[in-house]
């Protein structure tokens, strides 16, 4: 089965330690349903900076990446019904890009 990444754009810092807790529980309970999927959890991400032949901007680009994760799935529809489970989806508050890792 093919590797896929998950790019998660988006998504908003908890107010409270309350709202942290059901937050990463929501991304425990997650992870947990995609079980032996998971290749690789991955991490959120700081602020990226976007380098180009014009030079770095600090920006972080038009939709920063906030964190990543790696699954295998059959295939990429597949693997978007798995992102369609991600805490950020299912509150609005981000989005995830899934694409194929491409074996070289």
């Amino acid at each position: 089965m093919p590797d896929f990444i998950f790019a998660y754009h988006g998504g908003k810092t908890p107010e409270s330690q309350e709202e942290g807790e059901k937050a990463m529980a929501a991304w425990g309970a997650w992870f947990e349903e995609m079980g032996e999927h998971i290749v690789n959890p991955g991490n959120p991400v700081g602020m990226s900076k976007t380098v180009s032949a014009q030079g770095t901007a600090d920006d972080g680009g038009a939709n920063p990446l906030s964190g990543f994760t790696v699954v295998r799935a059959a295939d990429m529809d597949s693997a978007c019904k798995m992102a369609l489970g991600c805490p950020m989806v299912a509150d609005g508050s981000g989005s995830v890009e899934v694409a194929p890792v491409m074996e070289m």
